[in-house]
């Protein structure tokens, strides 16, 4: 067997490269991101490189290459999507755009690549996720990891230092992440951002943007939704209060932030073996972490001595009172929770926090669910074990191996985030300003809506709903010789007054044929001509509908002949129809 350079065979290597990534596996299943995790993969890539320069030589080195077959997939995390589920995904956008614009918002649109610097900095530990595209142009450049940093570095361009605005994009971003698409996951995706920037009252914009969030997902039919509630200036003066070092703050932000989905056990051993915290300070976090509730929780915290003399933690409570106050206004008091582990990884937070979660947002094999009242809550509980893997699940190829993840313990995660960030817009002034140069901010309050997460909840059970698939309402189709030129007119006279109108691209099809490809359209209105109407100014139409039959849709069979109407009543005539009024719902079945 031919060795290589360091006098290696085949076989050793190849033993070698199992062994490692066997090794490599275990390793992100006990330690997570550690240090000790990017060496082993590292060691994993370099014999696999090496590995395959030994198999090229064996083969002879360099010769006429065997035309290899195109694998035709997307890229890892993303997908395709057709046209159904892209009538499902443009529904949840209208809705979405609707109430931004509802609120006063003004639409902003900002490249999905940034320079590399403008995005580094600004998101804590997941800076590592940031698509890095390298030297493009004399450019280093990045793709765009959120909306929220491109927006602040537009206001600090634009010099709106003073501007009161409300601002919403809607568009994909790029996270190098390990992608779960059944559960929304994904490496590209889209989110939705609404944010208003300007010196308002206090808390004021901040309770606007969450009774925004909570009638986007009430329209959005998400089913039963929590908006987790929190302060950065509380969780701040809770670490202060505990003993946490000034420089390990973040970090054990981050870590506590992890509490949705891990035990308290796993949170604590991240706090205490990995970031270096004394364990008799990570006890006490935990003591204040579990705690969850109304606006009655503000009261437990106040009567907390030690807290309160922290100057932090009381300006965060009395935001957040201020804050139940103006909720209450809004009558959106029953969806919150004022949950102390919220903490929100981005460094760039400064004030409330919040997101939003449905039951699907936790790891099914999690077993405290976010949703769970105060009483229930236990810092301590362990996941339910896991669920068994599916034998007949399909390999992976070895690209993945590396990369795999177990959808049983993944969840859709939440599907709106965002909060209060007062310096985000000033760090880009102050960069950008001549030294000694005075850089005024902006503060800002957003959220980000995850399009992809609300869609992994909703289309599923899309069809079951009597939901549509398609926006055409009408086909237009002949009996008898075709009559081509006459349903063009016909299609053309419709379409010119608003109704969206399809017909069969041959000169003389088949009525059944044409009843058919209506009826895959899921079209109402099937509208009849023949050498009569045409000559009367006619029309024949026929209503056809749908029922839910064992969760599917059926069409109803009917045997009536329809009715006639003539051709210039035919579309008021369409528009007077419940159907048409309930268009926009998106249901094709009441």
């Amino acid at each position: 067997m031919m060795a290589s350079a360091a006098g290696q065979t085949l076989e050793a290597v190849e033993a070698e490269v199992a062994a490692q990534s066997a090794l490599f596996t275990e390793l992100r299943k006990t330690k997570g991101d550690s240090p000790e995790v990017e060496d082993a993969k590292k060691k994993l890539g370099e014999l696999k490189r090496n590995l395959a320069i030994m198999k090229s030589a064996a083969s002879g080195g360099v010769k006429e290459k065997k035309r290899e077959r195109m694998l035709l997939k997307t890229p890892k995390g993303t997908l395709d999507y057709g046209p159904e589920k892209m009538f499902c995904k443009e529904h949840i956008e209208r809705i979405v755009k609707e109430v931004f614009t509802t609120y006063g918002g003004s639409q902003l649109d900002t490249p999905v690549f940034e320079r590399k610097e403008v995005l580094t900095g600004k998101y804590g530990e997941d800076q590592k996720l940031i698509f890095d595209l390298k030297d493009q142009g004399g450019e280093e450049l990045a793709l765009r990891y959120d909306h929220t940093v491109p927006l602040a570095r537009w206001l600090a361009m634009s010099g709106g230092i003073t501007t009161q605005s409300k601002l919403w994009q809607v568009g994909k971003v790029y996270r190098r992440d390990s992608p779960v698409v059944s559960k929304g996951r994904m490496r590209e995706f889209s989110q939705a951002d609404f944010d208003i920037a300007g010196p308002f009252d206090s808390m004021i914009p901040d309770a606007e943007i969450i009774s925004l969030i909570c009638t986007i997902l009430s329209r959005l039919d998400v089913g039963e939704f929590t908006i987790k509630l929190n302060h950065r200036k509380i969780l701040d003066g809770i670490f202060e209060v505990c003993g946490v070092p000034t420089d390990k703050i973040r970090s054990i932000s981050s870590a506590v932030d992890k509490l949705d989905k891990s035990p308290w056990s796993e949170v604590k051993r991240e706090m205490t073996e990995e970031k270096g915290l004394d364990p008799a300070v990570a006890d006490k976090i935990g003591e204040y972490v579990k705690h969850k509730g109304g606006a009655a929780l503000l009261d437990t915290l106040k009567a907390d001595a030690p807290l309160m003399a922290n100057k932090s933690a009381q300006a965060g409570i009395a935001e957040m009172t201020t804050l139940f106050t103006y909720l209450a206004a809004y009558q959106v008091l029953d969806r919150l929770s004022f949950d102390m582990s919220l903490a929100r990884g981005l460094d760039y937070y400064t004030g409330i926090i919040y997101e939003a979660v449905v039951e699907a947002s936790a790891p099914p094999a999690f077993k405290a669910n976010a949703l769970a009242p105060a009483s229930s809550a236990d810092p301590d509980a362990a996941p339910a074990p896991a669920a068994k893997k599916d034998k007949k699940k399909k390999a992976k190829t070895e690209e993945d191996e590396d990369e795999e993840v177990d959808e049983s313990q993944v969840g859709v995660g939440s599907i709106a985030a965002g909060g209060r960030y007062d310096n985000l817009v000033g760090m880009f002034t102050a960069a950008a300003a001549a030294e000694g140069k005075k850089a005024p901010g902006l503060p800002c309050v957003g959220v980000s809506i995850g399009m992809d997460r609300i869609f992994a909840l909703v289309w599923p059970t899309w069809g079951a709903k009597g939901m549509r698939s398609k926006e055409t309402m009408a086909y237009v189709m002949a009996a008898g010789d075709g009559l081509l030129a006459e349903r063009v007119a016909l299609v053309r006279e419709l379409r010119e007054g608003g109704i969206k109108t399809d017909f069969t691209f041959k000169a003389k099809p088949k009525l059944a044929a044409q009843f058919d490809a209506g009826e895959r359209d899921e079209v109402p209105f099937a509208i009849i001509i023949g050498a009569d109407e045409v000559r009367d100014g006619l029309v024949k139409v026929k209503e056809q509908r749908w029922e839910i039959v064992d969760g599917k849709k059926t069409k109803i069979e009917s045997s009536e002949k329809g009715v006639t109407v003539t051709r210039a009543e035919l579309v008021q005539w369409i528009k007077d129809k419940p159907v048409y009024k309930e268009w926009s719902t998106g249901k094709l079945i009441a």
